[in-house]
């Protein structure tokens, strides 16, 4: 077998990233666009000693679980790696992979495993979830410039205006974008030669208020002819916030550092409501009377999806078992998101994080909701958290804040650093939160405070991100009292 050979193949497993697995005389294969089930003619792309790699070719015979998606594109597009796959499908798929990582990665034996970990709490529809979308602004074949995505493990831009994760409101506001640039003659940012101007519009929306945000992101200072672009976005019904963000670096990483609100205020206000979960046949969630208000600013780390945010921030208030009096430490805080909603049921809570404008945001999100049991640093919680233990241990003050009752921790997908595992044992809290965007570092850093005295709980995923293989996990720790 060789590149570009043709294969047959029956689809009998899927890996973490949502590629299909089969195998073809002993050499397995992985292949993008085929799901469980499914007999394909495939394409062989890449092959090593062991296993290759294959692109969908023909389908034979599809899979029980293959639907139609919305969106057309979605074979071509890197955002949906399983939007051909039967929500609930795609759920158990979720379901597994998490499990998966925690067996493998973990060492935590399967009937452990299924002991301790809930059903995921999946979503009524995995469609139009999304209250942010950051789209890149290139150029077509006839030099026009287009908004859309990446293509797969490439910076080709596919043109899309209307991603059906994301609300309808972002066609309207790239359409009259892409007209403005077109009639001024503003020239989009060409990644190859680092010329050019726009390089991305970053759309956020209110699902609650109905508020809009519009952030044009430049290869420059300033826009030219911005009263004209603000004419044809601030007659967009719910537009609040127009901005310009200054990006001059040739970087992969999106936004700048230098933010400037044009038209508007320079935040949107959203909120997210406590949610109860009723033990049902089928567990529903369902919203209670308490809601916390969030400016949001072009830099705010803020859930994408706010229906599914709510259920696992009520997940981790249930697991965090607090009464009122609890002193409660929340590491990789962001704007305050999941701090607030502590600070109403404990007695003291304290929040980290490495971006200023977040600490800012949490601070103020803080004052807004008359919360004043909330203290929030900035740093870097793997620095912050060792060095405040340090002080403090030797000053032999503060003890409540040395060996609070309850950690929440919500760090990025590279998970806990080794520095912040190691201090958080130190301070040996009676319960450790701990919420998770990647289940493979989850599952790591799980075995680590479970080698060093606390035992695992619970764990719940949670779908944030229908269509996609991404997956948030919530997990109960308990430290075990000898």
């Amino acid at each position: 077998m060789k590149k570009n050979d043709i294969v047959e193949l029956n689809i009998v497993d899927m890996g973490v990233d949502g590629e299909g697995i089969g195998k073809y005389e002993g050499m397995t294969f992985f292949v993008k666009d085929a799901i469980i089930g499914d007999v394909i003619k495939a394409r062989i792309t890449k092959q090593k000693k062991n296993y290759g790699y294959a692109r969908v070719e023909e389908i034979i015979s599809p899979s029980a679980a293959r639907i139609t998606p919305e969106c057309e594109l979605h074979r071509r597009c890197g955002g949906c790696q399983i939007q051909a796959m039967d929500y609930k499908k795609q759920l158990e798929f979720k379901q597994n992979k998490v499990r998966g990582n925690l067996i493998r990665i973990g060492s935590f034996a399967p009937e452990f495993v299924d002991e301790v970990m809930l059903p995921i709490v999946g979503m009524e529809t995995p469609y139009r979830y999304r209250n942010k979308a950051q789209f890149p602004i290139g150029r077509d074949k006839e030099g026009n410039p287009v908004a859309g995505f990446y293509a797969a493990r490439t910076h080709s831009i596919i043109p899309v205006t209307d991603c059906k994760l994301g609300v309808k409101e972002n066609q309207i506001v790239l359409e009259r974008v892409l007209s403005y640039m077109k009639e001024n003659k503003v020239e989009p940012y060409d990644e190859t030669t680092g010329k050019g101007l726009v390089r991305h519009v970053l759309i956020r929306y209110g699902f609650t208020t109905k508020e809009m945000m519009v952030c044009l992101v430049i290869n420059g200072k300033k826009l030219p002819e911005a009263e004209k672009l603000i004419e044809k976005l601030s007659e967009i019904e719910g537009m609040t916030s127009i901005s310009v963000n200054q990006n001059t670096k040739n970087t992969n990483v999106i936004l700048g550092e230098v933010t400037e609100c044009i038209w508007g205020q320079p935040y949107i206000t959203d909120y997210i409501h406590l949610r109860k979960c009723e033990k049902t046949e089928q567990e529903k969630f369902t919203p209670t009377d308490t809601a916390i208000a969030y400016h949001i600013s072009p830099q705010s780390f803020y859930q994408v999806n706010p229906v599914q945010t709510e259920k696992l921030y009520s997940l981790a208030l249930e697991y965090a078992g607090l009464t009122g009096k609890e002193t409660v430490w929340d590491l990789y805080c962001g704007i305050g998101t999941i701090s607030l909603f502590l600070a109403q049921k404990a007695g003291k809570v304290y929040g980290v994080e490495i971006v200023p404008q977040a600490i800012e945001d949490a601070k103020n999100n803080a004052k807004l909701n008359g919360i004043s049991n909330a203290e929030f640093f900035v740093g870097k919680a793997e620095e912050v958290l060792p060095q405040f233990y340090e002080r403090e241990s030797r000053a032999n003050t503060e003890q409540a804040m040395l060996h609070p009752n309850v950690i929440v921790v919500d760090p990025p997908r590279k998970g806990c650093d080794e520095k912040c595992l190691e201090t958080m044992l130190k301070m040996q809290p009676e319960r450790i939160v701990y919420v998770s965007c990647d289940s493979a570092t989850l599952a790591r850093d799980l075995r680590i405070l479970c080698d060093d005295g606390y035992e695992l709980k619970k764990v719940r995923a949670v779908d944030q991100f229908g269509n996609t293989t991404h997956v948030e996990c919530v997990t109960l720790l308990q430290k075990i009292v000898k």
